[in-house]
């Protein structure tokens, strides 16, 4: 884990908490077994490793904080993991640079910082670029506090709080 005050680790409650819902929720189930991920805000891959461990086929990482790359690089050369990942360390914000446009993920996690107020220029952009259908699981991480108004393009099958944490399961429209 970075050792300074400019990351938020997914909290291993948090992380365990989304994934009991995956595998046990009547609203938002989703099976990992050869799913692709996208991981945006990644960190250190706590969550898109997560899923490589559930059976997910791939997992595609942004970052752009060197030291979370740096210790997200060592995660998946030392769980052997470099053929089933990709990594762009970049800004999510410049997804649309990736040339992921028409890739269908069918699980994407968006992890921004707490005060970051552009999570709904994202959501547009996965709309834009084609990389989300209607069966792709968006997950959200935001602080409970934050007034987001989440976009339009969105429909919000669940929400649950954990602390400080707010988890919305959603899909496009």
């Amino acid at each position: 884990i970075p050792l300074d005050k400019s990351t938020r680790p997914l909290r291993d409650i948090v992380r365990e908490s989304i994934f009991n819902i995956l595998d046990h929720s009547s609203k938002v189930s989703k099976n990992l077994n050869n799913s692709k991920v996208l991981d945006l805000f990644s960190g250190t891959g706590s969550f898109g490793i997560e899923c490589l461990s559930r059976g997910a086929k791939e997992v595609v990482f942004f970052e752009n904080y060197s030291n979370s790359i740096k210790i997200l690089k060592n995660n998946i050369f030392n769980l052997k993991l470099e053929n089933k990942t990709k990594l762009y360390e970049s800004n999510a914000y410049y997804l649309k640079e990736a040339n992921l446009k028409n890739e269908i993920f069918d699980v994407i996690f968006l992890d921004p910082p707490f005060k970051d107020k552009e999570i709904n220029n994202l959501i547009n952009q996965i709309k834009i670029l084609k990389i989300a259908d209607i069966d792709t699981l968006i997950i959200i991480h935001r602080n409970k506090k934050s007034k987001d108004n989440i976009s339009k393009f969105l429909n919000v099958l669940d929400e649950k709080n954990y602390g400080l944490s707010k988890i919305l399961f959603s899909k496009l429209i």
